[in-house]
């Protein structure tokens, strides 16, 4: 397997839901990127990056992709967001 790079792009937001919403935007908006794994993003304080938090279900679907809900949803995976 081919050596693999990961870019940190700090984004700042004011609270910890602020930034696992926003976490999740920019990953939906990139995926349209072929080399980006949105799934795999995370969030954590400034002052503690080495705690990572995901904003994502880490749950793979059929097919290998990911459930697009956040972390810790409620009721079953999905690859659709769903409307509240």
């Amino acid at each position: 397997m081919p050596e693999r790079f990961v870019i940190h792009l700090p984004v700042t937001a004011a609270d910890p839901i602020a930034a696992a919403r926003l976490a999740r935007v920019l990953a939906r908006w990139a995926s349209i990127l072929p080399a980006t794994d949105p799934g795999e993003t995370t969030v954590s304080y400034e002052d503690e990056q080495g705690v990572r938090h995901r904003v994502f279900c880490d749950a793979r679907m059929p097919g290998g992709r990911r459930c697009l809900l956040r972390a810790d949803h409620d009721g079953p995976c999905a690859r659709r967001l769903t409307l509240r």
